[in-house]
């Protein structure tokens, strides 16, 4: 059974005191909250109204809500703000770093909670947000793509998989974003709020990896959870879950900014191999997945993710009259505007999401492992949950 095809029980009562367009509070006013997620929600007022935003710059909120026609009184610093204010159904959290907490209080301000990912560094703060019994969908867009649906409907009627192979080459940001139209760095946040926020992020990384060195923190944070979590969730759509690492390497030796290498298996015996590389001068993002079995190839090749609706190509390799017959599909339906239609339907009829904290949670634990096997490498003792048997946790 592939990760489409189960889905996660929700609450009942979703949906009942819901207005429509359901209201929702941005908090988190970045790159991905410009370039992507703030023009999708404005792109169907039917269905979503930007009822507030929230960021610790004043200039960001204050250029975003004249761009989306927020209130000055809607325009809030501080999440507590925010989620006291009132007249909200949703909030969006797309902050850096772990979310479980801010997810915890929108949860207890019976609000829904669309989460960008990761949802935490940590499986405890997971099971703490698991606690309060949120209406949580995360943020994983890929599972949402059209390709990646129909490649899952093709690998359920072949045999089981021999290998996964996924290949990413990862240039900067700066490049992938130039089209957006940004807002120039703010550059007003104090210095008290940034050191509250590293932190947190320090403390909630301790309680990951313990004193691991600053490279591998750095790399389970921005590279695993970061980017890596994306192919665990093709993988999981595709194929399905259970992932266990057996390897991991990192080159240049030490550095977060280079190329890793995770080797893995899946329950069945089907191996995975996973290449991401960070590339410096690299012309264009690219990132495939291809699976292997007897009868032949199913391959995904995705764009560059800020480029709304780019196409993702599907390859299908396999036999016909014994000859090789390769079909290609190109998907040009945006899978970021089709998480956030299945979030309506989260908030609006209860429909369960394709990824939440029951996902979240495995990611964590594949991501920990991963971390375990390269300290063993270098000879480094990790601390925190990585130090002890996570999967036992998931």
């Amino acid at each position: 059974m592939t990760g489409l095809e189960r889905r996660a029980n929700v609450r009942t009562g979703v949906g009942q005191g819901y207005s429509s367009p359901i209201r929702i509070g941005v908090v988190g006013l970045g790159a991905v909250a410009q370039a992507v997620h703030l023009p999708l929600l404005h792109k169907h007022p039917e269905r979503f109204r930007i009822a507030a935003l929230c960021d610790l710059s004043r200039r960001t909120r204050d250029g975003l809500g004249a761009r989306y026609g927020v209130t000055e009184d809607r325009r809030f610093a501080r999440v507590e703000e925010l989620y006291g204010a009132g007249g909200l159904d949703a909030v969006a959290i797309l902050t850096t770093g772990s979310h479980a907490s801010l997810a915890a209080a929108a949860a207890g301000a019976g609000l829904a909670v669309f989460c960008e990912k990761p949802l935490a560094y940590s499986v405890g703060e997971i099971d703490e947000l698991a606690s309060v019994d949120p209406v949580l969908q995360l943020g994983y867009m890929k599972v949402y793509d059209p390709a990646v649906e129909r490649a899952a409907t093709v690998l359920a009627d072949r045999p089981a998989p021999r290998s996964v192979e996924v290949t990413v080459l990862h240039p900067p940001s700066g490049p992938q974003l130039a089209h957006a139209g940004l807002l120039p760095p703010a550059g007003d946040v104090g210095t008290n709020d940034l050191a509250r926020l590293a932190a947190d992020e320090e403390a909630s990384l301790h309680r990951a990896l313990g004193a691991a060195p600053r490279w591998l923190r750095e790399l389970y944070a921005e590279v695993f959870l970061g980017s890596v979590v994306h192919d665990l969730a093709v993988i999981r759509a595709l194929v399905g879950g259970g992932l266990e690492i057996d390897d991991a390497d990192v080159w240049p030796a030490e550095a977060a900014d280079g190329s890793v290498a995770l080797q893995g298996r899946l329950p069945d015996g089907a191996r995975v191999s996973i290449r991401w590389h960070y590339l410096e001068e690299y012309p264009a993002y690219r990132e495939e997945v291809r699976v292997h079995d007897d009868r032949g190839s199913v391959e995904l090749t995705f764009p560059a993710p800020y480029l709304l609706h780019a196409p993702t190509v599907l390859t299908v390799v396999g036999t016909d009259d014994e000859a090789e017959r390769v079909t290609s599909t190109r998907s040009t339906v945006e899978a970021f505007e089709q998480q956030w239609l299945a979030f309506e339907s989260l908030v609006s009829s209860g429909e369960a999401p394709r990824a939440g904290i029951e996902e979240g949670r495995e990611d964590v634990r594949v991501c920990q492992s991963a971390a375990r096997v390269l300290a063993a490498r270098h000879d480094i003792e990790v601390g925190g949950e990585a130090a002890g048997a996570v999967s036992e946790l998931a």
